[in-house]
């Protein structure tokens, strides 16, 4: 056998190792668990080394497996990029992205890794920034492309902006830390952003509604802030499924019989091109579009 790779398995090695698992990679890759196990089993046995170590809460990747997945993401960029080269299709300039505190930064760390190898020539430049704060300045001009979040059903304080282009919903949920005491009959402990944003707005709004006592038990500066006063055990937060992060849980299922008003689903989405942008501007929202949606 001639030495050299398919890279319809390296493309789902990488998902793989991003994942975290087999079943968390298949819908990435379009493909179901047993696909992907048999090709990662073809993989390690094309090149007869160990790629993964398997355990119970997944798969890590070996000494070999992370060699291989520096050269994998360098080759599928690359293919890519000769692909979109050989077309005539190529991305250069100064691209000011804005992305809202909200989403998920692996996924953002991947594509801007991504994005550096098959287009060297384009330059990002991403500012983290509130939904409200991104769709205002993108409407100035102060941003060549905008991915904000919204609660579906419900404007994220602004009225929705028409022809956004989602890339994924998420479920909003109320979590806290396992460690997290709560005082029957007391109000609940709410941890937030401040309330220039629009979820923080959204939550005390949603639970006013159901007439739900709260206090505001802490203010955090960001999402990553939020995360950390839950995990102190402090209160309690409404956050999309990603943002919640490993440490923490669902509140209905460290608080049996505690009864709080059942969330809608979060969007992320960009938003739309703006009319008589270069069309290299164009060319690099659909390519974001393409990185976010294939996580």
């Amino acid at each position: 056998m001639a030495p050299g790779f398919d890279f319809d398995q390296l493309r789902t090695f990488v998902a793989v190792a991003d994942a975290g698992s087999l079943s968390a990679a298949a819908p990435r890759v379009f493909l179901s668990q047993s696909s992907v196990s048999e090709q990662m089993r073809k993989l390690e046995a094309r090149i007869g080394v160990t790629l993964f170590t398997r355990g119970k809460q997944g798969v890590a990747t070996t000494p070999a497996g992370e060699r291989l997945l520096t050269h994998a993401r360098q080759l599928l960029a690359q293919s890519e990029q000769a692909w979109h080269d050989v077309r005539g299709y190529s991305l250069a300039g100064e691209l000011r992205l804005a992305i809202t505190d909200y989403f998920r930064p692996t996924d953002v760390a991947r594509m801007l890794r991504h994005l550096g190898v098959a287009y060297p020539s384009l330059r990002i430049h991403v500012t983290i920034l509130k939904s409200g704060v991104i769709e205002s300045g993108y409407e100035t001009g102060d941003f060549d492309i905008g991915l904000s979040m919204r609660v579906l059903g419900k404007s994220l304080g602004r009225d929705s902006v028409a022809d956004t282009r989602p890339l994924a919903r998420e479920p909003l949920d109320w979590v806290a830390s396992p460690d997290v005491v709560l005082e029957a009959g007391a109000p609940l402990p709410l941890l937030v952003l401040p309330d220039t944003c629009a979820l923080h707005r959204f939550t005390t709004q949603w639970l006013d509604t159901h007439r739900v006592p709260y206090t505001i038990a802490h203010v955090a500066s960001g999402v990553a802030g939020l995360q950390l006063a839950l995990s102190a055990g402090l209160g309690v937060a409404c956050l999309n499924a990603s943002a919640a992060g490993p440490s923490l849980a669902r509140l209905e299922t460290l608080i049996p019989g505690r009864r709080l008003p059942s969330l809608p689903e979060a969007e992320f989405h960009l938003l739309p091109a703006r009319r008589g942008e270069p069309e290299w501007v164009t060319r690099a929202r659909d390519a974001l579009a393409d990185q976010f949606t294939a996580r």
